[in-house]
């Protein structure tokens, strides 16, 4: 059973011995608190990054913004690396509305001044990053109280879910999305509000659980639409929500109703087929050997594609099935829940129309084909070539490196999340010694998740940017473990301990915003790719190509 009763605390709050450690850090409440964490990513954005020099975080502020700047001028998306098709798009679609506004005169390709007036392109490229400076922090922002909303409903403690909530908020990944103009952020959190939207409805049954299961499996797509890493976290999700479950996960009174329940089915069944007829063309073209080829993906199992993406949606209907079994959800129900997964994941698939490009059709159908163009030499051989011994010793390499990175000390980053896991081990071990095995069992998947995920990660490096898609699983695994165990917060350590991971939270989150905006290094190292992302729109101080 996987009960949240909230707390109640012995009235005697002058007593150290009885005072909740997370009390002196919530004293303004939900609501003020919530602002104030929403106050402070905008102290923060203003302060190291709205005003920073246009070209100082190119990678990716410029790539996306000339994209942008194409699409305007009704040219095809260029930047299919991620892909960045919804980053890229929503930044058009701003950049259009502040010209209508009257509040932005660059917002297009051939709006915007020539290289060889250098002045005149600096004030108008600032004007445009700026811009898109401020729709990365308001999405961040807006991210924030997403998570905030289903945190709280995941944990029900509201000082439990503000310190999650602040937590994500000044998490490492966070703190740089909020001011570059990068894919991770809007491909992660979809994804990561799907894992809560999941656990909250498996936790509490209703009639309309399709519906939200629908609405999960569409938010997992269009993270994947935005960047082809999110498959990892996706096909976590479907072991991750397994434990998730209680006494109140058993499917209600309609849906246990043979015949009313299995009508309902059936109409689910036939609007997953209507969804899926309507977005075969995309499924087609994802699949379509001509375009795989030109675009030099290689297959990565038994010489033909797609048998890793047929291999994971047996594993979600497995995974559906074993849940079913475990949580005792009916027939009816699972029925109706499988075939509103595949309708949602089908009309989130219909988004690809919206700026419509094979290029990234076939990304996101083929996700780690695309990944492996972007690996390091030795990955992909690894993988092309199908060597165990390789890949062992690549995964091994991998542990080792993510081992590491959390324990700070033998490499430090600016990630202070890696602290929580320090606290998560040795309480996943005493949660289960005292008995509380579901949430042991619940913290440890998604610790093992993060990294698995962050394992995989190094191949690319695991920039400060990766770590939006693991953190939250971290912070929620810490969330789990205290909503179990109240009686730790009352412990005399516990607020001193909170403290201590409150302030490393806050100093270490913003130590890379503070170092790119005291770096002094010019833009010159643009000029090594320049040419390739930004072929139409040459940069005053790199040389212009002439082939």
């Amino acid at each position: 059973m996987d009960s949240s009763p909230t707390l109640t605390f012995p009235p005697r709050p002058q007593s150290c011995a009885n005072l909740d450690a997370l009390a002196p850090l919530t004293f303004l409440g939900w609501r003020l608190g919530l602002a104030a964490i929403v106050a402070s990513l905008a102290v923060s954005f203003f302060l190291y990054g709205y005003a920073l020099v246009y070209w100082r975080n190119a990678d990716m502020d410029l790539m996306v913004i000339y994209n942008a700047l194409v699409l305007n001028d009704g040219k095809p998306q260029q930047f299919f690396d991620h892909t960045g098709y919804l980053t890229i798009l929503s930044v058009k679609v701003w950049l259009e509305m502040l010209h209508a506004f009257g509040l932005l005169d660059s917002y297009s390709l051939s709006s915007m001044p020539q290289a060889s007036s250098p002045e005149a392109f600096d004030a108008a490229m600032t004007s445009v990053v700026r811009a898109g400076r401020l729709l990365a922090w308001l999405i961040a922002s807006v991210s924030v109280l997403v998570f905030a909303g289903l945190v709280r409903a995941v944990v029900r403690d509201w000082r439990l879910a503000l310190i999650a909530t602040f937590a994500f908020a000044f998490s490492g990944g966070l703190a740089i999305h909020e001011r570059i103009l990068r894919t991770e952020l809007v491909a992660a959190c979809p994804v990561i509000f799907a894992l809560m939207i999941l656990i909250v409805i498996g936790r509490r049954a209703s009639i309309a659980r399709p519906l939200w299961m629908a609405l999960a499996a569409a938010l997992c797509v269009l993270g994947l639409e935005n960047k082809v890493q999110a498959i990892l976290l996706v096909a976590a999700l479907p072991l991750l929500i397994l434990p998730f479950g209680g006494a109140d996960s058993t499917s209600v009174a309609f849906w246990r109703n043979g015949r009313s329940a299995f009508s309902l089915a059936i109409v689910s069944v036939i609007a997953a087929v209507v969804a899926i007829w309507t977005a075969w063309p995309l499924i087609v073209t994802g699949f379509d050997r001509a375009l795989l080829d030109a675009a030099g993906f290689r297959p990565l199992l038994f010489a033909c594609f797609g048998a890793y993406q047929a291999a994971l949606l047996l594993l979600i209907g497995a995974c559906m099935l074993a849940y079913a079994a475990i949580w005792r959800i009916s027939t009816a129900e699972t029925l109706a829940s499988m075939a509103a997964i595949a309708a949602g994941a089908s009309v989130a698939l219909l988004a690809l129309n919206l700026g419509y490009n094979s290029g990234n059709v076939i990304a996101v159908f083929n996700p780690l084909e695309k990944m492996l163009k972007f690996v390091d030499a030795g990955t992909a051989a690894a993988a092309n070539q199908s060597s165990l011994t390789d890949i062992f010793r690549l995964l091994l390499d991998g542990i080792a490196s993510v081992a590491a990175r959390y324990s700070f000390v033998l490499h430090s980053s600016p990630r202070p999340t890696v602290f929580l896991t320090w606290l998560i081990v040795p309480g996943i071990v005493y949660a289960w010694l005292r008995g509380e095995r579901q949430s042991a069992v619940q913290a440890f998947l998604l610790l093992m998740a993060a990294v698995g995920i962050d394992v995989l990660g190094v191949r690319r490096g695991l920039k400060s940017e990766y770590f939006i898609f693991t953190d939250p699983l971290i912070i929620l695994a810490g969330a789990f473990l205290l909503e179990r165990m109240p009686d730790l917060r009352l412990r005399k350590w516990a607020y001193p301990i909170a403290l201590i991971l409150f302030t490393l939270q806050i100093v270490i989150s913003q130590a890379e915003p503070i170092k790119y905006a005291l770096m002094r290094r010019g833009p010159e190292p643009i000029c090594e790719w320049n040419q390739h992302y930004l072929p139409l729109m040459p940069l005053p101080w790199c040389p212009v190509s002439h082939s």
